[in-house]
């Protein structure tokens, strides 16, 4: 007769196996109906013990909640792998991930370390290199260097918050598209199939980049400015309304690290202190906004929201500089969280680094007025150039309606290989937003299709 823990491997080894098939993950009811024997309780409470061991990782929120195998029991290498296959990562990025892929059990247990930002000394040290800082302000060239602070900002102020808000909201498992970010952005029509959160997520990113773009000379990293960027991310989404704006007065853990950041509020005060005057000394302003992205996250000042915060706040040198943003276009979330894990539990950049150099050029390339080498061709738009031009003729010929051209865009990407499926889709909502009088025929739209197709398109009652 099998004993109590005898039956709880048995239930956890029958979850694995029954995720394992599921490549884009499966929802507890995915999970439920296959475990027909558990109960929901006794799943969720089996789910949540895979979730702890590293061996299952949630994704979403709310009834989005999906549940994914990523196999780091036994092979963390093989989770990495597409993330490589994407952005090249240095030989210590590389050690990084495969220390921070390790199941939790096999990770020492870290806490604050004061001397990680006390060591630190702004144009002494550097997280990053000359060679790095040059190649970064070339790709972040524009044509209004010699301008106004905030004025290329404010030029392309309704993309960027279309952008940002998006992209800031995926890395936090939001499940808007970008097309819905859009009609909620544009038109106020939120998504029937999104929960209220996820809603007030993307609308509170709008109010924060906002207030970085049209209040650029008065802010900068000081109390005033990263207290209210938090107030504004976190308005409405914290179980304390009054915590909005406010340092943190207790003790927080990090999900799937095991790393604890300071629990006494006079020592939060004081590294919270440390580190905007840092920032403040910090004359490169690419290493200003990796600093921010380093230091902020990992002493977490505030109850929740801090990698919101630091995301935003990292724009705030580049916006003051007059160089194209940092979007967070098309980073993985997973292997973001895993470059914060190095700083967490390791004190190492090297990972997170090789995420926000890579994160640059492609926001960069996007943004930039003055492009002066931008090398060849997106070779995935020249290898999927007869599907995004097919689909966006039937998109358009056919006058569909913002609210379901997400789905139509999302059932044409099932067609390619998985990996393919997010870029495909975020590609051809990138074209959609980008179509007008003077580029319409290149995918042999006749003008009264496409004035009939941009009369429905700018209907917000549709």
């Amino acid at each position: 007769m099998k004993n109590r823990q005898e039956t709880i491997n048995e239930e956890l080894n029958g979850i694995k196996a029954l995720l394992k098939p599921f490549t884009v993950g499966a929802s507890i009811e995915e999970i439920e109906a296959e475990a027909n024997k558990l109960e929901r309780r006794t799943l969720q409470r089996r789910l949540k013990e895979l979730i702890k061991q590293g061996i299952v990782t949630p994704s979403g929120k709310g009834r989005a909640t999906k549940y994914h195998f990523i196999k780091n029991d036994t092979d963390p290498i093989e989770v990495a792998q597409t993330f490589t296959d994407l952005i090249p990562l240095t030989p210590a990025g590389k050690e990084i991930q495969q220390l921070v892929l390790r199941p939790q059990q096999h990770r020492t247990p870290i806490g604050y370390n004061r001397n990680f930002l006390a060591s630190y000394r702004p144009n002494v040290d550097s997280y990053l290199t000359s060679i790095e800082k040059e190649k970064l302000a070339e790709l972040g060239i524009t044509a209004r260097l010699n301008e106004p602070a905030g004025t290329y900002a404010k030029e392309i102020l309704q993309r960027l918050l279309i952008d940002l808000s998006w992209n800031s909201s995926r890395l936090e498992g939001n499940t808007y598209s970008l097309l819905d970010t859009m009609r909620l952005l544009k038109d106020s029509i939120s998504a029937d199939d999104k929960s209220a959160t996820e809603t007030q997520m993307i609308l509170n990113h709008k109010d924060a980049i906002e207030f970085i773009v049209h209040n650029t000379e008065e802010i900068g990293f000081n109390r005033y400015t990263i207290l209210n960027l938090h107030a504004l991310l976190s308005n409405n989404l914290l179980p304390n309304p009054a915590a909005s704006g406010r340092l943190r007065s207790f003790g927080v853990g990090i999900t799937k690290s095991v790393y604890t950041p300071l629990g006494m509020p006079q020592l939060i005060e004081e590294m919270f202190e440390m580190m905007l005057q840092k920032a403040v000394e910090i004359t490169d302003p690419f290493e200003q906004a990796f600093f921010m992205m380093v230091q902020l996250p990992y002493l977490q000042p505030f109850d929740d929201v801090n990698k919101r915060v630091s995301r935003l706040a990292a724009n705030i040198p580049l916006n003051r500089k007059n160089y194209s943003p940092l979007s967070f276009t098309e980073v993985p979330n997973e292997l973001y969280v895993q470059g914060l894990l190095g700083v967490y539990e390791l004190n190492r950049i090297e990972l997170l680094k090789d995420v926000f150099l890579w994160a640059y050029e492609r926001s960069a390339q996007q943004y930039a007025a003055q492009r002066q080498s931008l090398g060849e061709p997106d070779l995935f738009r020249l290898k999927y150039r007869e599907a995004i031009r097919n689909l966006i003729t039937q998109l358009v010929t056919n006058a569909i309606p913002k609210q379901i051209v997400s789905e139509t865009i999302k059932t044409t990407a099932l067609e390619l290989p998985e990996k393919d499926q997010p870029k495909f889709i975020e590609t051809v909502g990138n074209e959609l937003l980008n179509l007008h009088e003077g580029n319409f025929a290149r995918y042999q739209i006749r003008p009264a299709e496409f004035k009939k197709w941009q009369e429905v398109w700018n209907e917000k009652n549709r």
